[in-house]
């Protein structure tokens, strides 16, 4: 008969050990939200000891920084496949990104919600502001093509501001659609589907129409 007083987390090799954390404290911020996020529930969610979340990523701070470096991981993924369908079009590139990004806000609430907290990561990893770097790297070379800027040329001043305002027009989007600001918006307009895949296109091409303005 095993003894039940070992520590449950020799049931775990040392990664293994971690993605069960990671996944435990995203469980959490989906239910609870960061305000409701401690070390012990995620630990107790793994079923592992009080002090292994600690002992693998230093304090809260550590283990939330995982779950939003995997957001930033994901939502370049997210970025790169909306670009994609957009073929050649540096038009479509773009709009096709705006709605890759609030799908990846849509599929992964929980990620999208922590990952630009500034007072609950730790922005000294240079993980995670590489992934960060990285993923906004993906919404300037869609801004570079749209504006016929040459691969790895800095951005001008037009550029800048269309890459400020995209994301900062589908942030915003993203947020109120989580925050259900949507609800019963469009819903009494026969055939209209949701305001991701109706409103937000037009709200795309008539910000950013085929000749940059």
């Amino acid at each position: 008969m095993s003894d039940e007083t070992t520590e449950p987390r020799e049931r775990y090799h040392h990664g293994d050990l971690q993605r069960a954390l990671i996944e435990a404290a995203e469980t959490i911020l989906t239910e609870r939200g960061v305000e409701g996020f401690t070390l012990r529930e995620a630990a107790r969610r793994a079923g592992v000891s009080a002090a292994a979340p600690a002992h693998h990523f230093g304090s809260a701070a550590g283990l939330l920084t995982e779950v939003a470096l995997l957001g930033f991981e994901t939502l370049a993924r997210f970025l790169r496949d909306g670009a994609a369908t957009g073929g050649t079009d540096p038009v479509a590139r773009l709009h096709g990104q705006g709605l890759g990004y609030v799908r990846f806000a849509r599929a992964h609430p929980a990620r999208f919600l922590l990952m630009f907290r500034k007072d609950r990561l730790n922005w000294e990893d240079g993980r995670l502001r590489a992934a960060g770097q990285a993923a906004f790297a993906e919404l300037e070379d869609a801004v570079r093509a749209y504006r016929g800027i040459a691969a790895g040329r800095p951005l001008d001043r037009a550029a800048l501001t269309t890459v400020l305002a995209a994301w900062s027009v589908v942030h915003g989007f993203a947020h109120l659609a989580l925050d259900g600001k949507f609800d019963g918006i469009g819903e009494a307009a026969p055939g209209t589907g949701p305001l991701d895949d109706t409103i937000l296109p037009e709200m795309l091409a008539g910000l950013w129409p085929a000749t940059p303005g």
